[in-house]
Parts: structure tokens; sequence; C-alpha cells
């Protein structure tokens, strides 16, 4: 038999404790006198930034409506309070800040204020009517002339005003962290800011936005492990995608020749202060140019959101200083190996490379792996972590760049970017490879890496080599790790801190 409100709210009475307790009873009390604790919706014609700026430009704003002078109907959540007597002050905060708020019992009457004074806690969401004034201490505050509560909050919010003090807590229950903590609010603000730039950026270059599939019958589009799932209705294994770039090809082949994307990715890896295994990119396309051209693009959106989004071309990470300003580097790889390896060319050469993996300590899992594979390891390990400064890295090998053109000066490398910053990747691109044999010979030589042991090897995709046989024209294409860029941007070192609800294990 389904259970009424009454003994559902009975029944979390009895299991309640402390300040939880309390705030159970004052329900229970409430509903008693015929006050509804979860009323519906009441109409608001301001926010707390309207009464702090109408205050400031001495503007009272009754010409264009009926309202009493200078008077103001807002919502939000009560964060503060303080009583004195027969007056009380509190603090209102929404989604546009926050601002104090003056109960006086002569204004507001005996039963409202009784019910200021005994119903309402920190926490709870009122509507509030009221005039602006400045107390004596220069605090621009709202007069309470009247107040309804909107919804009970049944548990404290956090001690500390400042914000969350336990790191578990504050991913777990996200919504106390914003509560409490303006820099977080600030942050995800911040996030928006960052991809509305962008998108604006790409919509003025004449890119068209899109979205494709989230479930593939294929993993593809990147090397990572794929989250595996299960469709009923067609009995068929699926994939959740862990890059949408062969979908993004397959629109260029069909005519859209800048597409973009701003979507999740999803990787089944490890979870560190860099990675969560559900995470967004943007990836974009361009016919007719390659990637010389895609690394001025990529340097030209950079600046134009740090611009729009930041103080200062010069961006804080920690205690690095990031230059935005100055055009960011361009090395090869082996290039970049010697310089930051303390490596000479004869150390990197074929018949001495392995001696030189032996002697920093570096072990390949595939003990047939390539010169070209052999030096991408050298680099992961001396130059990916100190790359601090804007950096683009060129000249990958072709063996790690299974969906890259070759380049044709140099048919052993691929005509290939990755940009990193802060020792962290931020962007890859490359010309994209359209001769159809030339990938299906690829795709076979990743499914036989998959065979022998490989699990982030690319499958073989049949469907895409038919694709390509129809013609993708010369294309250069670029992803961008949002969350990273984000962190960069905020000076934030955890990826948790700028995703909403970040990947954590199970209680």
């Amino acid at each position: 038999m389904e259970k009424t409100k009454e003994q559902l709210e009975q029944e979390a009475l009895e299991h309640a404790s402390g300040e939880h307790k309390i705030r159970l009873e004052k329900v229970a009390a409430l509903e008693k006198q015929g006050i509804t604790v979860w009323p519906e919706a009441k109409s608001v014609d301001s926010t707390t930034q309207d009464v702090l700026e109408g205050y400031q430009e001495g503007v009272l704003r009754q010409a264009q409506d009926d309202r009493d002078s200078g008077a103001y109907t807002l919502a939000g959540r009560l964060v503060a309070r303080r009583e004195h007597g027969k007056t009380a002050f509190g603090r209102i905060q929404d989604r546009a800040g926050s601002i104090q708020i003056y109960v006086k019992e002569d204004v507001v009457g005996a039963d409202l204020f009784k019910l200021f004074e005994h119903g309402i806690d920190v926490g709870d969401i009122l509507w509030v009517s009221g005039s602006s004034f400045k107390t004596k201490t220069g605090e621009i505050t709202l007069k309470v002339e009247s107040f309804t509560l909107l919804s009970k909050c049944l548990y404290p919010l956090p001690e500390k005003f400042h914000g969350l003090v336990d790191i578990e807590t504050k991913y777990r229950q996200r919504y106390l962290d914003l509560i409490s903590n303006k820099d977080s609010r600030d942050r995800f603000r911040r996030r928006s800011e960052i991809i509305r730039a962008m998108r604006l950026f790409f919509d003025r270059h004449d890119f068209l936005e899109v979205e494709t599939p989230m479930l593939h019958p294929i993993p593809g589009g990147a090397a990572a492990r794929p989250f595996v799932t299960h469709h009923n209705a067609l009995d068929a294994e699926l994939y959740l995608r862990i890059s949408p770039e062969l979908y993004l090809k397959r629109l260029v082949i069909g005519g859209f020749e800048r597409v973009y994307e701003i979507n999740r990715n999803f990787r089944n890896e490890g979870v560190s202060t860099r990675h969560n295994p559900e995470f967004t990119m943007v990836e974009f396309y361009i016919v007719n140019h390659d990637y010389h051209f895609m690394m001025n693009f990529i340097e030209e959106l950079f600046r134009e959101i740090i611009r729009d989004t930041c103080d200062s071309m010069h961006v804080q990470f920690g205690e690095l200083e990031i230059n935005f300003e100055k055009p960011f580097r361009r090395l090869r790889m082996k290039q970049a190996v010697m310089e930051y390896g303390d490596l000479s060319e004869d150390q990197l050469d074929g018949v001495n490379i392995d001696k030189t993996l032996q002697g920093c300590n570096i072990k390949l899992a595939n003990n047939n792996a390539s010169w070209g594979e052999k030096l991408f390891a050298l680099f992961e390990a001396f130059v990916e972590p100190n790359l601090k400064q804007p950096t683009f890295i060129i000249d990958y090998p072709i063996e790690v760049s299974p969906l890259a053109k070759r380049d044709p000066q140099n048919p052993a490398f691929a005509a290939r970017f990755e940009m990193f910053i802060a020792g962290m990747e931020i962007a890859n691109g490359f010309n994209e490879l359209n001769d159809p044999f030339d990938q299906a010979e690829r795709f076979k030589q990743q499914a036989q890496a998959r065979t022998s042991g490989d699990t982030e090897a690319h499958h073989y995709d049949a469907d895409f080599i038919h694709a390509l046989e129809y013609g993708l024209p010369p294309t250069v294409g670029a992803g961008i790790g949002i969350d990273r860029l984000v962190m960069l941007l905020t000076n934030t070192t955890s990826i948790k801190d700028v995703i909403l609800f970040p990947t954590l294990k199970r209680k």
C-alpha cells in the first residue's frame, strides 16, 4: 500500500537526529499552522544585482510599471542571519549574487516576524519584497516589507560560508559546494563563457555546429579503451564514443566543409587530476588547408578566448605564468627529445635507441616496436611533462598516427601536431588521411596490434573506408580538450574542479 505524505514525513522524523530532526519538527509545526512549506512559484521582478545597481545609480524604477517607489521583489536562498530583538538581518543569494536583508517587526508585522524568528532557517529559499536603503555601515540593504517561504531546507548548510572543507563532499554534493563557495560558482560560469567565446569564433569563421552519435557500433577516432554497452532491442554490442572523428569526416565527405562539435567523449582509463573518463572536447575540420594553417588558427582561437574571458594574456596557473601573447613555439619531436632529454642524435639513431631506452629504464609493452614508437616513448618520458609554455610538437612518427596523412617530404612522419601547455596535451591535429587504400592498410595494422594485446588499438572500420571511397577532400582537423583548457584559464590544478559532476568511486 502506498504511503501518504504524512506517513513519509513521520518516518523521516523518527529516523532523524540533531539539526535535521529540529527542521523536520518545524515542517510539521508550519503545516499545522496552514503554511505550505513547498508552495508554487511566486513571480519576481528583480535579482540581488538589480537592487544593488538600482540603488547605486539612484534609479527609482517606477516610470515603466506600477510598483511603489524603489520597490523590488526577488527570491533566493537565505545563507546567513542574525537577530537583534525585534529586528533581524540576513543575506539572500540568487543567480546574480547576494544582498543583505533587514527584517523589522514593525514593518512586516508580528506574525511574519515570528515566522522569520522560529520557522525560517539558514538554507531556506525565500521570496521577499521591499525597498533598498543604505545602513550606517554603508551596506546597500533590502528592507523587507513581506516575505514567503518558497522551499524548506532540511539540513544545515556547511558551517564555513566561504566553502566546503571536505573535498569528498565537494564533489559528491556539488550543490553544497555551489551554495557555499563563490569561487566554484564563478569557475563554472567562466567555463560557460569560454565555450560561448569558442562558439562565436567558429561561427564567425563560417563553421557549422553539428551533433554526432554517442553510441558507436565500432569504437574509433582515437587510441583508447572504450566503454561497452548492449542494446537490447537490436541485440547488439555498442560502445560509448571515444571520439567523434570518423563521423565528422563523413560529414565533410557529404559537403559540410567547415564543421565542429562540442560534446562528450568517454574513455575507459584511469582517473587523476588531469583525466576523467567522461570529458568534453571540441573537434573541428576544415577543407583545403593543412596543419600549418591549423596551428595558426588555434593560436588565434586561444588568444580570442583569453581576451574575452581573462584579465590578461599572461595567465597564472599554479606557480607558472603562461604567456599567450608571444607566438607559440613549434618544435620537432626528435629535436624536443634531444633538447629535454639531453640526448645526442647518435643516441636516437636506429642502432643505439634501444640502448638509450634501456639506460633510461623505459620499457615498451610491444617487443616489436618500431623506431618511431621508441622515439615517442622517449618523448612521453622526457618532453611532455616539461612543456610549460604553449608549444606545438610536430613530426610525429606515422606508427602513432593511424588516421593522419603522411608528410610528403618525409613519409615516415605524419603531417601532425600536438599542442602542450603546463605539461598537458591540450590539442591534437593533423592533415586527414583521405587515401582509402592507405587507411585500410593502417586499420589492418591496428587490428593486428589488437590481436597482439593492444586494447587501445583501432578496430577495422569497413564502413568508414567505404565513405572515404566517395572522396574526402584535402582536410585538416583538430581536437581541443575543453576541461583542460578551463583548468588553465581558471588557475585550477584538478580536472574535478572544472567538471560539475566528476566520476568518483562508489561509497
